[in-house]
């Protein structure tokens, strides 16, 4: 049995995760999150406890590895996308930086085997590349992906042969979770489609990576159970797409018009938002052997299957945008 402590298991994408890791693998999961989003949305099982803690008190996070026997820690607690971190530049830095020192060394120091951080592919900033892999130069535009960058040689530093540091760079995640996310480019836009009849489109020629949440999982699922000592210090890109946002726009458009059989118009605005990157994701395929299987398509159907079927109900409410719970609570968050 592993005992397994995700920090920002609330989150959207550790909410789907812990659920898919209960449903398959004999594990007992610690939840560490303080809870802003709340953790109602979690299966109840005997093999899953959360810790409503604070990723920033080192005492209390020494003390659940110290008396769980954490064998490993994923860390997707931060606060994430750049609108939320620049409501409270201060508390950001803190969750997001500062704090990563202390999750690394008290876990090394406590008897972790494994430590996997979630950084962001947004680390290598504006980039004309097509090609953008694990060497690019990380050049960050602004202070999320810095930071989220910054903690990596804080990793990197502390591996040895007994304790195992790998990171990865997701892409944005799309797709239906019990923790929905309505803040999240493809999520949005199917959400607008489905329930407004229109898209409103930004810009439209940047691109964005994204990654389907069932295949970001089964990578977590893979890196948590899987012998991977010889890949320890190693960094991998995960995104399957790589799209403009009018091409995203336009898939979304396709599946809803065939769903609701309307017609789904898009509005193009002009935008002074400059963000625009393609990932390469090679080297998660060809070292670890993993093959995507879901699409941006397949994100958009499952939304749809969720109002459809009742499960997303009141999809505009603000607890579904992560800025506006913070908003509404100067209190910080830790799920990603």
């Amino acid at each position: 049995m592993i005992n397994l402590l995700i920090t920002g298991g609330s989150g959207y994408v550790g909410t789907r995760l812990i659920s898919y890791l209960l449903k398959k693998k004999k594990i007992r999961i610690f939840n560490y999150d303080i809870g802003l989003y709340g953790d109602d949305h979690l299966p109840i099982n005997e093999n899953l406890k959360t810790v409503k803690k604070d990723i920033r008190d080192p005492i209390s996070f020494e003390n659940t590895i110290k008396e769980n026997k954490i064998d490993i820690v994923l860390h997707l607690a931060c606060i994430s996308n750049d609108p939320s971190f620049d409501l409270n530049p201060t508390l950001s830095k803190e969750v997001n930086y500062l704090c990563f020192n202390h999750l690394v060394k008290l876990s090394k120091i406590n008897g972790v085997k494994k430590f996997i951080y979630a950084s962001t592919s947004s680390v290598y900033g504006v980039s004309e590349s097509p090609n953008v892999d694990e060497n690019h130069p990380l050049k960050a535009i602004t202070d999320y992906n810095k930071f989220k960058a910054m903690c990596e040689p804080i990793l990197l530093d502390e591996i040895n042969n007994d304790f195992i540091g790998l990171i990865i760079r997701p892409a944005t995640v799309c797709g239906f979770s019990e923790k929905m996310r309505f803040d999240l480019s493809v999520n949005i836009l199917t959400n607008f489609a489905y329930h407004k009849g229109y898209i409103n489109v930004f810009g439209g020629e940047q691109y964005r990576p994204n990654i389907h949440i069932n295949d970001m999982i089964r990578i977590y699922d893979f890196l948590i159970f899987e012998n991977i000592e010889k890949f320890n210090g190693e960094t991998f890109n995960a995104g399957l797409q790589n799209l403009k946002i009018k091409e995203i726009a336009n898939i979304v458009k396709g599946v809803v018009e065939e769903k609701l059989q309307n017609k789904i118009d898009i509005r193009i605005t002009k935008s002074d938002d400059i963000r625009s990157y393609r990932i390469n994701s090679d080297k998660i395929q060809k070292i670890l052997k993993f093959k995507f299987t879901h699409s941006i398509k397949d994100a958009v159907v499952d939304i749809c299957d969720g109002f459809e079927s009742g499960t997303i109900k009141d999809s505009f409410n603000e607890k579904f945008q992560n800025i506006r719970v913070l908003l509404k609570n100067k209190e910080t968050t830790q799920s990603k």
